[in-house]
């Protein structure tokens, strides 16, 4: 075995670990989201068609919060839809490292999600001829994807089987939930002002206006400020 084939071979295995511990840390959240999912009045298949077919975690509670707070079933589409839009920049940014062609361009875009591009993205494009960053995306998706659905299924389950959730205090976990897979993307002072601010307009609004507005005004708050910033650095 060659030097480059050894090192192939030791990159290989700790990218495939890392995506697999990652893959176990996101499903904590898949759990919670299985039982809220049950709680908000979904049926257990209903919650599971979410995480299968959505498969994004920040837009699924998205989705779910607004439910629960009595918002219509329209804002909430709205708001985890917004919440999404991230994933189509990460697909413009990968499609140049991963080279699909055919259906596997579906699989891919499917399996585009924070974890797999920050995966991808953290290796070298170069090292390997680019299988690095590319098995990193594919180990990371798949982890994630395979785990993250079990988890919404033992939680849709566990809840029905042990009654009342609220009893448990499960709809407190909806915000807390979202809150920890969105502050990992908080990685500077304006990401921050504009995570603050667009919390204080959802504060702000949620006493006067129908359920699942406020997020959808801190969610275009956002958008213009990325919008206006996005200009100034170009």
């Amino acid at each position: 075995m060659n030097a480059v084939a050894s090192q192939w071979n030791v990159a290989r295995r700790q990218i495939v670990g890392n995506a697999a511990s990652i893959g176990f840390a996101v499903a904590m959240y898949g759990v919670s989201f299985g039982a809220l999912g049950t709680t908000t009045g979904l049926t257990i298949p209903q919650t599971m068609a979410l995480s299968l077919l959505m498969f994004t975690g920040a837009s699924q509670f998205t989705l779910v919060s607004t439910l629960a707070s009595g918002g219509t079933a329209l804002t909430a589409v709205i708001a985890s839809w917004l919440m999404g839009t991230r994933n189509a920049a990460y697909s413009m940014r990968m499609t140049p490292i991963l080279k699909t062609t055919g259906p596997g361009k579906l699989v891919a875009v499917q399996l585009t999600i924070d974890e797999s591009t920050a995966m991808g993205l953290a290796q070298d494009e170069e090292a390997f001829e680019g299988r690095a960053s590319r098995l990193a995306f594919w180990a990371t998706g798949l982890s994630v994807y395979l785990l993250w659905n079990l988890a919404t299924f033992i939680g849709a389950v566990s809840v029905s089987a042990i009654g009342d959730p609220k009893s448990f205090g499960l709809d407190a976990a909806i915000a807390a939930g979202l809150f920890a897979l969105v502050w990992p993307q908080i990685k500077s002072r304006t990401d921050l002002s504009v995570a603050f601010g667009g919390a204080l307009i959802a504060l702000a609004l949620t006493p006067v206006v129908p359920p699942g507005v406020p997020v959808l005004a801190a969610a275009i708050v956002a958008i213009i400020v990325g919008w206006v910033t996005g200009r100034k650095l170009s």
